[in-house]
């Protein structure tokens, strides 16, 4: 799926159900004076440029501080998620991810880069589980869908693998297997780099990790780097 492009590259747009995480039941009591909000607002756009940087130590000592002035901020504690699973900490990753849902299981976002993690393990029901629920509790978070959809094609492309493995003459396996892997291939990539007809069993390369979703409820899908803002999240 897409920091990593199935991610089916990760986990991480936000449609009406996430409203309910920008209710005044999500904000942290202690509020803030506006001069503080944009300082922690500058902190997570800092927080963010470390992990562009791929210094994850540096980015997760940030987070940690703001998730601890802040600990109902889901921001900072999603971008945490992020930057365990881009260091390569998929389990602690997950771990993070599935806190998050604890407190806000209507974020869809954390469902996605978990699902994106099992995949990346080869765990592709419980991908599944989590990319259907991502979808039921945001049924216009399209990245979700597009997951979904890479799932089951990267699951589809292994059954036509293991029908060349064991009848290498059969005729219309190797003509799905192409098209499937055609449809798994990055958009730039050329036609002539597809799979041969009949490649030897693999599993096709795992999609890279989805994030984060549209900057405002309703808006349309798009790949970002956290959920929402809580009510008395920065501006």
């Amino acid at each position: 799926m897409r920091p990593s492009a199935f991610l089916l590259v990760a986990l991480l747009a936000l449609a009406a159900p996430l409203a309910h995480a920008q209710s005044a039941a999500t904000s942290d009591p202690r509020e803030f004076t506006e001069a503080a909000r944009r300082v922690y607002a500058d902190s997570l756009k800092e927080a963010r440029v470390l992990l562009a940087e791929k210094k994850y130590s540096e980015a997760i000592t940030v987070l940690d501080r703001l998730s601890a002035e802040r600990p109902r901020e889901p921001q900072a504690r999603f971008l945490r998620g992020v930057a365990l699973s881009d260091s390569g900490k998929s389990t602690e990753a997950i771990l993070v991810f599935q806190a998050l849902l604890g407190e806000y299981p209507e974020l869809p976002e954390p469902r996605n880069n978990i699902a994106v993690l099992y995949a990346q393990k080869g765990e592709y029901a419980l991908a599944r589980d989590q990319l259907e629920a991502a979808i039921a509790a945001a049924p216009d978070y399209t990245i979700a869908y597009e997951n979904l959809g890479d799932l089951y094609a990267r699951m589809a492309a292994i059954q036509y693998e293991k029908v060349l493995a064991r009848d290498a003459r059969n005729r219309t396996a190797p003509v799905k297997l192409k098209l499937v892997r055609d449809a798994l291939a990055p958009a730039a990539a050329p036609a002539a780099a597809a799979a041969p007809a009949t490649p030897a069993v693999s599993v096709p390369p795992a999609p890279p990790v989805t994030t984060a979703p549209a900057a405002a409820p309703g808006a349309p899908a798009s790949v970002t780097e956290a959920p929402a803002a809580a009510a008395a999240a920065p501006r």
